[in-house]
């Protein structure tokens, strides 16, 4: 795809080095390592300090030191290294290209959040990591491909604990002069969308980011005409206020294809991943009764190039809003489609406990040709969950498929685990990662090569905690339990699990905890001793979710836990990539089964580290008995102390009896359990081919898009 803007930051480079300034602009650089340490060779210590952000880096570094670089043999060699990489990737002919040379026309990805790297916080969590990742992937296969979000002025969220226990929400205006976005502009004037509600006009401005060969397009309503309420719509993710939710995904959707349009864009699939956007299908809808088509055959044209992905069987994640806030905002759109305020709202309409509402899934579920949920678990509960909307068929009939999610191997994969399978595997071997022939090889990988790198990781986040710890601690305003809590006693030689995810109450945080003294006597084992790190946010309308973080924190700060249980505050995407790299174990304890996928425990299992899961999301499909362990089973129960209580005995059981034996039964000479390495490697060879975004788009791509084309 043509990028439609040029970057507009500026940097005073040295001739020889300045194509650091273009590399910089473009998310590329996030998901190659040696990007990033071309980036970090520039000064060490401030490319930390600055967050890993290239931008402020170029402008803040030295001219001396950049001047330096520039006659330095050794750091040109890489240079001119990793720019051949980075024309090739976008001069070569590409896998879309290659195998589907009748894509040519885009596919439009909408989506509420992005999580590409940590320096753009316009993401929340697993939503928004996931778009971001299939943003890549689609990069790296060369495809047709568009994204469409929004541009939050406040990011999200940072996340304080305070010394009880408590999450306080701080809102950091962004610095747009510092992230690589550029406004898109015509004739030299920004270019400007628009939505008439019944009692004044919404306006918003478009911005363009550059990720890889994908152009991704926010929307931004902080623009003049707007009122001071309006500008704020777009300030920051998921406002609790349903008036701001409704009008937030009036502009995803129906203004994001007013966008595209205003930019000369004509998608030949829009997908919708999650329901926030589905108003687009009643804009594509519009454009064509605008023509004269009447909304039945209007609605069927449209319904074949539309893509629904369900992420959720959480009533809490399905956005329904009451018919009169519908009515609000959207009592003079429904005649533009022809149709009567009643015909409008039975297009979505939702029958629940608390009256009629109208429902943002049921809205696309009914307007796209292809549904899927992302895993096979989850596409089952999907058809049962919404089989009244085909009461005429039977379960297995429903049209909802599955596409399970996957993440992108070279943005989470450790830079050392990749130069050890680039040794063993061959240097192409990301080219082919998603050959399981090839995976197989990871057998032949000597064991104490595995260990080392693994231990080197551990090693990693050991040191990153203590720094995030002092980086706290000098400034201000953190009490010496808190040093404690947030991981300065780590020990990079112990048994160490990580549970770090969205503090849901559905997710069960506090599943390790029911039994505390239980808990106690395995952490602290003279010679067996166990580490466990959480992390994580919760809404800041989450009251429940915030109370769990504070549950979790007040056994944390127990001195009997000797600092071996902590929390680490303000959960993102560095933090985790240190985590799932570097812990031994994932744990994942949801309430069967409302996780629909869950990516961070593929992230974990692709740098070697084994998941310990409930049978639930993807690890029902990863599962085999050597690759990890499961917590419970598929069991029923009659309620949920009931099913609480048992998948509590099954984790510590496994605990004491497997996980935990496994680990220390290490040979005195390396103080290495080869058993321990043999299921990191069968972690690996089976997780990162089957559960890559490679394998997921190009199974969106042979599922939906294609035939999409072809209806």
């Amino acid at each position: 795809m043509e990028f439609l803007t040029s970057p507009s930051q500026k940097f005073d480079l040295p001739k020889r080095i300045v194509r650091l300034g273009e590399l910089a602009t473009n998310l590329w650089w996030s998901w190659h390592p040696e990007a990033a340490h071309l980036f970090g060779r520039l000064d060490y210590d401030l490319w930390e300090r600055l967050g890993h952000n290239p931008i402020r880096l170029l402008n803040e570094v030295g001219r001396t030191r950049l001047n330096q670089l520039a006659k330095d043999k050794e750091y040109l060699a890489q240079y001119d290294a990793l720019f051949a990489a980075f024309d090739d990737y976008f001069s070569k002919a590409s896998w879309s290209q290659k195998t589907h040379a009748g894509l040519k026309k885009p596919i439009a990805y909408f989506s509420m959040e992005y999580g590409l790297h940590e320096t753009l916080p316009i993401y929340s969590g697993g939503l928004g990591v996931l778009s971001g990742d299939h943003l890549k992937e689609a990069s790296d296969l060369g495809l047709p491909f568009i994204g469409v979000g929004f541009m939050y002025a406040q990011g999200y969220f940072s996340q304080r604990i305070t010394e009880d226990g408590w999450q306080e929400a701080l809102n950091n205006p962004l610095n747009f002069d510092n992230l690589p976005v550029s406004l898109v502009k015509k004739n030299g004037k920004p270019v400007i969308i628009s939505f008439d509600f019944p009692d004044r006009k919404l306006n918003a401005q478009i911005w363009e980011v550059r990720v890889g060969r994908v152009p991704l397009y926010l929307l931004d309503s902080n623009v003049e005409g707007n009122s001071d309420y309006d500008r704020l719509l777009t300030a920051r993710l998921y406002w609790s206020d349903l008036d701001r939710r409704v009008m937030q995904e009036v502009l995803l959707g129906i203004g994001g294809v007013r966008a595209l349009r205003a930019l000369d864009y004509d998608p030949a699939v829009w997908h919708m991943n999650e329901g926030h956007a589905s108003f687009l299908t009643l804009e594509r809808i519009r454009e064509l009764v605008e023509e004269g088509i009447p909304f039945g055959d209007a609605a069927n044209a449209t319904r074949r190039q539309n893509v629904f992905t369900t992420h959720t069987p959480v009533p809490a994640g399905n956005d329904e809003f009451p018919l009169w806030l519908i009515e609000k905002y959207l009592g003079n759109y429904w005649g533009d489609l022809g149709l009567t305020r009643e015909q409008f709202m039975d297009v979505a309409k939702h029958q629940t406990p608390h009256g009629d509402m109208y429902s943002m899934p049921v809205l696309a579920l009914k307007l796209s040709g292809g549904s899927n949920g992302v895993s096979e678990l989850h596409g089952e509960v999907s058809r049962d969950m919404w089989k009244f909307l085909w009461s005429d068929r039977d379960v297995k009939d429903v049209p909802i498929q599955h596409v399970t999610n996957g993440v992108h191997t070279r943005n989470w994969m450790a830079r050392r685990m990749n130069v050890l399978l680039e040794k063993h595997l061959g240097a192409d071997w990301y080219d082919n990662l998603d050959d399981h022939e090839l995976m197989e090889r990871i057998d032949q990988i000597p064991d104490k090569e595995v260990w080392g790198v693994h231990l080197h990781l551990k090693r990693k986040l050991s040191f990153y905690l203590k720094e995030r710890v002092r980086d706290r601690w000098t400034k201000g305003g953190f009490h010496p339990v808190q040093v404690v809590a947030s991981g300065v006693l780590i020990n990079p030689y112990a048994l160490t699990i990580g549970f770090a995810r969205r503090f849901a109450t559905y997710k069960r945080a506090s599943l390790i905890l029911s039994d505390v003294e239980r808990l106690l006597e395995l952490i602290n084992r003279p010679n067996m001793p166990v580490q466990i790190i959480f992390a994580g946010k919760a809404h800041p309308a989450d009251d429940p979710g915030k109370k769990l973080i504070q549950q979790v924190y007040r056994t944390v700060k127990k001195a009997e836990t000797g600092g071996r249980i902590v929390f680490v505050e303000d959960y993102e995407m560095n933090l985790a990539r240190y985590l799932v790299q570097g812990v031994d174990v994932w744990m994942n304890t949801p309430r069967r089964p409302y996780e629909a996928s869950g990516t961070s425990g593929m992230k974990a299992a692709i740098n070697g580290v084994p998941n310990f899961s409930i049978m639930d999301g993807w690890w029902c499909e990863a599962y085999n008995g050597k690759n990890g362990w499961k917590i419970g089973d598929e069991t029923k129960y009659n309620s949920n102390e009931e099913q609480d209580a048992a998948d509590a005995e099954s984790l510590f059981t496994m605990l004491e009896h497997q996980i935990i034996p496994k680990y220390y039964n290490r040979d005195p000479r390396d103080l290495m359990s080869a058993d321990w390495v043999a299921t990191m490697k069968e972690s690996m060879k089976t997780v990162i081919p089957q559960f890559s975004t490679r394998r997921m788009v190009k199974e969106y791509v042979e599922k939906f898009y294609v035939p999409a084309l072809k209806k």
